[in-house]
């Protein structure tokens, strides 16, 4: 038989294969599985994937998902809901099929229509989109999900017209997996000796797909197996869930996964240089100077000002427009512009008044060069969703734009698109981040520039009256510099000021001591980006004594509940990720109730890890108070795997002090003191 002959035939038992395996029954669970009160490979799990399974045919045009859970605790039951995003141009979902399975064996499958929500393009202002596309998502709830129960559903993704796939396998999820299989075959041209195809398959420019590439991150021994007709699979068992724990890097990461991709180059060495050098004349035409926009720099800045002086104004004027990233408005006005027939100019930006971040940050960047100012775009990979990876040859791993202004042989970074954030600062995601860089020779290899740690600031000052049975009365007064300021700020564009100050009363439960509430009275400062923020407190309650002629109360009160997050763990293999360096100082002054004296005063300390950080404490006391002085400098943002024992050793010399207390009594003093 001769090989194409075979080859067919081969094609022809996996479409048949295919087609048995998408009308397949759901799998009877076994005894052991309904019995399952507990998982002993996943102890304290909520739940657990007993099976999953997606395969991809673009040659039969088509994706199956399917999954089996276990719901073991209460926080489970939120897998119960599945969200199916999907282009309703493109592509179809078909037959949803789902159930419940109590332990007692009753199934209950699912009868009610799945919900079909329409959802706002996260648009790329430098992409043209036809008026049709419409991102939409499949939503629909297993019903009577009860703890015990097993949840199963499979569904099937239809592509219309052939497009490309480039499936994700997300491998490592949050609950522990028993068993997974993956598989993916591509279109012919992509499999053995390259067969001539059908249909050449393009990208977005009009380009022909050349060669097709994967980024896998996957568990030790396991690797993707190719059979004879280019098909990948990855069969996983025992699968831990995703890591967890403070400070960690951005999970995307550091899971286990396989991401495919076709690409328009048979040579990898190419691409880069090939796609930044069209992203760059992308932006430079999106953000072309025009009359209008010079009218518009015109009617801000004044003949006199210094080049500094016209940024800061131009900065001003489009942190003013409506960003609708930050605005209950965003999903009705993004799905308004995914109709638009046309690419988007800087200026159109102006004229609505609106945008997203990335489009007012490119209109930024027209009014900078309309104003003569050299000032060039830098997208940059937001650090809170992942790291750059520069064997993944996609320019989807960048996700913000900031904007790079010379000025007198200087040269600036500014964070337009970011709502609320200050001239001349970067938010912290867009801090020591790597993107592509405008410039004479457009390179990957650029890094935005982090912040000093003197930028940020928090400074928490107490004055706090005790009684003689322990109660206390008073305020405190939290001032907020650099990126604490604006979380809060971000927060209230998107929240009532209600709610901003529940959540703030919330974050102040993890600091208190127990016993005691604290509950802010107002912010001031919220609407100035350019201002500190502060925060005006009450705080009373009691603190509890089981000795009412003696009281002990925490050295150091907002430490009273902090749980220091390298103290507990030993070892640490990812990285560590602070977010940004920062001072944190605090002054609490104790006014002690009458006929009481300290019988112990924490000792004065001092500790450092040398380049790093820098943390002391110090004691006043003086009649009828004592003052209780704390600062911690922290100049390092992230730190590696290897640095771990240094900086855990730091930290358990801070919690020992943090954790020290002040012990008032009314016994009199020992004779000779």
């Amino acid at each position: 038989m001769r090989l194409s002959a075979f080859l067919r035939l081969l094609l022809f038992a996996i479409a048949l294969a295919s087609s048995a395996l998408l009308s397949a029954q759901f799998q009877a669970p076994t005894d052991e599985e309904l019995k399952m009160t507990a998982d002993p490979k996943a102890p304290g799990a909520a739940a657990v994937y007993l099976n999953i399974e997606e395969v991809t045919d673009d040659q039969q045009n088509f994706q199956s998902i399917y999954a089996r859970i276990k719901i073991l605790k209460e926080q489970g039951k939120d897998l119960a809901t599945v969200v199916i995003p999907y282009d309703h141009s493109y592509y179809r979902v078909e037959t949803i099929q789902a159930r419940a399975i109590h332990p007692d064996g009753t199934v209950i499958p699912l009868s009610a229509e799945p919900a079909d929500q329409l959802t706002p393009w996260a648009l790329d202002p430098l992409l043209p989109r036809s008026w049709d596309e419409e991102l939409r998502r499949k939503v629909f709830t297993v019903p009577n999900v009860e703890i015990g129960t097993i949840i199963e559903y499979r569904y099937l993704i239809r592509n219309l017209y052939g497009w490309a796939s480039m499936p994700l396998w997300q491998i490592q999820r949050p609950y522990f997996v028993h068993k997974a299989h993956y598989a993916f075959l591509p279109f012919r041209q992509f499999g053995p000796g390259r067969a001539s195809a059908d249909t050449v398959k393009l990208d977005r420019r009009g380009n022909p797909y050349l060669t097709l590439l994967w980024w896998p991150i996957l568990p030790p021994g396991v690797e993707i197996n190719t059979d004879v007709l280019g098909r990948r699979t990855v069969d996983v068992v025992d699968v831990p869930p995703a890591p967890s724990g403070e400070w960690m890097p951005p999970m995307s990461s550091v899971t286990y996964k396989v991401q495919y991709y076709y690409m328009t180059d048979l040579d990898p060495k190419n691409f880069w240089a090939y796609e930044t050098g069209h992203w760059s004349k992308d932006v430079d035409h999106f953000v072309e100077p025009s009359n209008a926009l010079r009218q518009v720099v015109a009617g801000i800045v004044a003949p006199g000002d210094s080049d500094l002086d016209k940024a800061r104004k131009l900065y001003k004027a489009v942190q003013a427009l409506e960003n609708v990233d930050f605005s209950p408005r965003k999903e009705e006005v993004l799905l308004k512009r995914s109709k638009l027939k046309t690419v988007r100019h800087a200026e159109d930006t102006w004229t609505e008044k609106s945008g997203s971040s990335e489009e007012i940050a490119l209109l930024y960047l027209a009014l900078l060069r309309s104003a003569g100012l050299t000032a060039n775009a830098m997208k940059v990979v937001d650090r809170d969703k992942a790291e750059f990876n520069a064997s993944y040859l996609s320019l989807d791993q960048f996700n913000d734009i900031i904007v790079m202004l010379s000025v007198s042989g200087k040269e600036i970074a500014l964070d337009p698109g970011e709502k609320m954030c200050p001239f001349q600062t970067l938010h912290w995601t867009h801090a020591g981040a790597v993107g592509i860089r405008q410039g004479a020779d457009v390179r990957i290899t650029s890094v935005s520039p982090l912040p000093a740690y003197t930028d940020n600031k928090l400074d928490r000052v107490a004055d706090i009256s005790l009684d003689a049975r322990g109660a206390v009365t008073g305020s405190l007064h939290f001032t907020f510099t650099g990126q604490e300021a604006l979380l809060w700020r971000q927060r209230a564009l998107t929240n009532s000021l209600d709610l901003v100050k529940k959540q703030f009363d919330q974050w102040l439960v993890t600091i208190v001591p127990d016993g005691v509430h604290a509950h802010i009275d107002n912010f001031q400062g919220l609407d100035d980006p350019d201002a500190s923020l502060a925060a005006v407190i009450e705080i009373q309650g009691a603190l509890p004594s089981t000795d009412p002629a003696r009281i002990s109360l925490p050295a150091f009160l907002f430490e009273a509940r902090a749980n220091s997050p390298f103290v507990s763990q030993e070892k640490r293999i990812e990285p560590v990720d602070m977010h940004f360096a920062e001072i944190v100082s605090d002054r609490v002054v104790y006014h002690l109730p009458s006929g009481m004296r300290l019988e112990a005063t924490p000792q004065d300390s001092k500790t450092a890890w040398a380049g790093h950080a820098v943390f002391g404490t110090k004691a006043v006391p003086a009649q009828g108070q004592i003052t209780m002085a704390r600062a911690l400098a922290r100049a390092f943002t992230t730190a590696t795997p290897e640095e771990y024992q240094d900086l855990r050793n730091f930290y358990l010399k801070v919690d020992a002090a943090d954790q020290q207390q002040l012990v008032l009594t009314t016994s009199p003093p020992a004779k000779g003191n």
